[in-house]
């Protein structure tokens, strides 16, 4: 019995040591900035999902570990993931130049443009509300995000005189326009295309600017972790490809029918209450999932009752 239990005591030890079964499941951070519909969003009763989240979650299951979903401003999210405080940023990050300089992004998962979000009864068009010629001469956007930095490098930086503002979240942003004390927005498209759902009578796109800007999730510089591998194979196990093509840039390709492709259609059509709806009907299956099987019939079931 002794020499059993020496045994035993033997293998639990060099499993320790190697990092096998007893230590693979950990648990991983996720900062995310919360509402930012799609990709971010909020039930009632204080419940997080949206688009990262929802790939967050598989990604957690297909790479075994537990996920634990932060919310935190966006433009804490990056000093956080560098001071190790949370172990990935989820959040729509475009990745850039300036960005990998200190910390390192996962393979692209989405390609996005910036719009410009105007109100309807405002008489203004792409040009008039970038060039300061609104009331309020005001242009809003997130701090912190592209879209922030854009105002200044391409408008004030040209001797353009609008007031660039800044807000903690987009969705303020938003209500400002909403009540006329900015004259637009420069927001992501997708993110953008859900607040005119949100707003139909009061808002809409007045044009795209386009900045070809490629989303990634964040890690700590040269990812201490070594959470990118698992990351970036889980996400081709859910269905989208990332490869590079001859001018160095990526091209997305999702496999039709995959938990990926089912996704999009959940999050990305659909108005923010069909796609709340849909999502508490059937989140059971995904916060349940053990495997890709029961991933994809989640994106398939959330799919089908969001475009109902």
């Amino acid at each position: 019995m002794k020499k059993w239990m020496l045994g035993v005591m033997v293998v639990f030890l060099a499993l320790l040591l190697i990092g096998g079964p007893a230590m693979a499941k950990g648990k991983v951070v996720v900062a995310s900035d919360i509402p930012w519909p799609p990709f971010e969003m909020v039930t009632s009763n204080g419940q997080y999902f949206g688009f990262d989240l929802d790939v967050m979650r598989a990604v957690a299951v297909l790479s075994h570990y537990d996920v634990k979903i932060q919310n935190l401003a966006f433009d804490s999210i990056i000093p956080a993931v560098k001071a190790g405080k949370v172990d990935i940023g989820a959040s729509g990050f475009t990745i850039t130049k300036e960005r990998a300089k200190t910390i390192s992004f996962s393979h692209p998962y989405y390609l996005s443009n910036q719009a410009v979000v105007i109100r309807k009864d405002s008489k203004l068009n792409i040009v008039t509300a970038l060039c300061g010629l609104g009331p309020t001469k005001a242009i809003g956007a997130q701090n912190g995000t592209t879209g922030f930095e854009w105002i200044k490098d391409n408008l004030q930086k040209k001797g353009i005189k609008v007031t660039r503002k800044g807000y903690e979240t987009y969705p303020l942003a938003i209500m400002d326009l909403v009540n006329g004390r900015i004259d637009a927005v420069i927001q992501d498209q997708p993110a953008s295309r859900a607040s005119i759902i949100a707003y139909p009578k009061k808002l809409t796109i007045a044009g795209i600017i386009n900045t070809y800007e490629y989303f990634g999730f964040v890690v700590a510089k040269n990812d201490p972790k070594k959470l990118l591998p698992k990351i970036n194979a889980a996400i081709k196990k859910l269905g989208l490809t990332a490869q590079k093509n001859v001018t160095g840039k990526y091209d997305l390709i999702v496999t039709p029918g995959s938990a990926w492709d089912n996704l999009m259609k959940a999050y990305f059509g659909p108005s923010t209450k069909k796609i709340k709806a849909a999502w508490l009907q059937c989140k059971d299956i995904l916060l349940k999932a053990k495997n890709l099987k029961d991933i994809e019939k989640y994106a398939k079931t959330f799919a089908e009752l969001a475009n109902k």
